[in-house]
C-alpha cells in the first residue's frame, strides 16, 4: 500500500497531539499542511555508533523514506559542515544542522504563546520547517528568520519559496537579532545561548517574550521563556523539560589541545559525581564552571577549562571517589559547592529555577529572584 505524505502529516500531527505537545488547533494545522519531506531534501545522517551514517532515499523507496521523514525525529542534515548528500560515507564529527523533531519545534511555539498579529523574530532558519510553521500560523509577512550559515541560508530560501511563503529572510548573526523589522513581540530560538544576547533584549517591545535554551560549554540545557517588563527587565521560569538544541555557531565551544590528564592535588569528593548525570545536577555544574568542558570516560567525569587549561577528574576510590584537580581553577570545588547547596534544598527539579535579564548581568535563581543566584557569562 502506497503511503502519502499528507496522510503521515495527519498522522504525526494527532500523534503529537495525544502525547500532549500539540494542544492550539492553528499548530496541528500548520503540521498537517507543512511538508516535512520538502525541508530535508534527498539524505540525512542518523547515529550509528560514534559515527553519523548518511541515509539516502532512493535506495530506500518513497514510502520508508516518508515513514522516516514523519517520524518523531531530530534527523542531522549537517555534521562539521558536510551535508548529508555530500558524504562519502560515515562521519565522525559535530552535528552543525538538523530537522529538530517536530514534537520540540510545536513545544516551542506553543510555549511562545504566539497571538494573532504578533510579529516574530525566529532565531535559526535551519532547513526551513519551523519557519513554514510559523508562516502557516502567523502569516509570512510577520515572520521574520535569521539563518548563520549561508548555505542553509539560501537552501532554505529555496525551499521556503518552494513551499509557498515569503516571509524576511536573513543570513546573518542571528545573536545580532535583525534591528530593521524590531519591534518584535516574540524572539523565538531554535539553537541554544550560553547566555541572552542584548541585541534580543533591544529589538523586543515592551511585554514581548523571547522563548530559548540555555546552555553551555557542558551542553546541558534548560528550556525558558522570558518576558520583557516596562524597566527593560525580561524574566522567567525554567520549564524543566529535558530537550535542548545545539549551540548558536557563535557560543560554540572553542578547540581544544588533546586532552591529557595530570594528577595535581588529590583529595576524596564530598558528593557523588553521579549527580552530574542528573538533568539539574549537570545545568547546576554548568552554572557552577561556565568555561569548562565536560567528558565522561568510564566511570570518570572530567572537567576542563577552555580558558585556562585547568583540569578536575574523578576515579573510584574504595566506597568512594577521588578527585584530581590541577591548575588555576578547582573546577571540582566550584561544582561540588552548587550540588551541595542544590541537595540542601532538596534536589529540586529545574522548573524550581528562574532567570533574569538585564542590559548589566543575567541571573539564574533558585525559587525567587532573592533566592540563591548564579551569574551567567555575558
Amino acid at each position: 500500500m502506497t503511503t502519502t505524505a499528507a496522510a503521515l502529516r495527519r498522522e504525526l500531527a494527532a500523534t503529537l497531539a495525544e502525547r500532549g505537545h500539540l494542544t492550539d488547533p492553528a499548530w496541528r494545522a500548520a503540521v498537517e499542511s507543512t511538508p516535512r519531506e520538502l525541508f530535508l531534501g534527498p539524505s540525512f545522517y542518523r547515529p550509528s555508533g560514534a559515527q553519523w551514517e548518511p541515509v539516502h532515499r532512493d535506495p530506500l523507496g518513497v514510502d520508508d523514506w516518508l515513514r522516516l521523514v514523519y517520524s518523531d525525529t531530530t534527523w542531522v542534515t549537517q555534521v562539521d559542515g558536510i551535508d548529508a548528500a555530500d558524504a562519502p560515507g560515515p562521519l565522525a564529527g559535530r552535528p552543525t544542522s538538523s530537522s529538530t523533531l517536530p514534537s520540540l519545534v510545536v513545544r516551542m511555539l506553543e510555549l511562545a504563546g504566539l497571538r494573532d498579529g504578533d510579529k516574530v523574530l525566529e532565531i535559526g532558519t535551519g532547513t526551513g520547517y519551523s519557519t513554514v510553521i510559523l508562516c502557516h500560523r502567523m502569516g509570512e509577512r510577520l515572520v521574520f528568520s535569521v539563518e548563520y550559515d549561508p548555505g542553509l541560508a539560501a537552501l532554505a530560501a529555496h525551499r521556503i519559496h518552494d513551499a509557498g511563503f515569503s516571509p524576511t529572510l536573513v543570513n546573518g548573526d542571528g545573536l545580532q537579532g535583525h534591528k530593521d523589522g524590531a519591534d518584535y513581540d516574540a524572539i523565538v530560538a531554535t539553537c541554544s545561548v550560553r547566555s541572552i544576547p542584548r541585541s534580543w533584549l533591544w529589538q523586543l517591545r515592551d511585554g514581548g517574550t523571547i522563548t530559548t535554551t540555555i546552555s553551555g560549554w557542558m551542553l546541558a540545557s534548560g528550556l525558558i521563556r522570558l518576558t520583557m517588563d516596562d524597566d527593560g527587565a525580561a524574566t522567567g521560569r525554567f520549564t524543566g523539560e529535558t530537550i535542548g538544541y545545539m549551540l548558536a555557531r557563535p557560543h560554540e565551544r572553542p578547540p581544544r589541545p588533546q586532552l591529557v590528564l595530570h594528577p595535581g592535588t588529590t583529595r576524596a569528593t564530598l558528593v557523588d559525581p553521579a549527580l552530574i548525570e542528573n538533568w539539574t545536577g549537570h545545568f547546576l555544574a554548568q552554572l557552577a564552571a561556565p568555561s569548562a568542558e565536560l567528558v565522561s570516560i568510564g566511570d570518570s567525569v572530567i572537567l576542563v577549562d577552555v580558558a585556562t587549561g585547568s583540569q578536575s577528574w574523578t576515579e573510584p576510590a574504595g566506597d568512594g571517589w577521588t578527585v584530581h584537580q590541577h591548575g588555576p581553577l578547582r573546577l571540582w570545588d566550584q561544582v561540588e559547592d552548587v550540588l551541595t547547596t542544590w541537595q540542601e534544598a532538596g534536589a529540586p527539579d529545574q522548573s524550581a529555577f528562574g532567570m533574569t535579564v538585564t542590559d548589566d548581568t543575567q541571573t539564574v535563581w533558585l525559587g525567587e529572584p532573592s533566592g540563591l543566584s548564579w551569574q551567567l557569562p555575558i
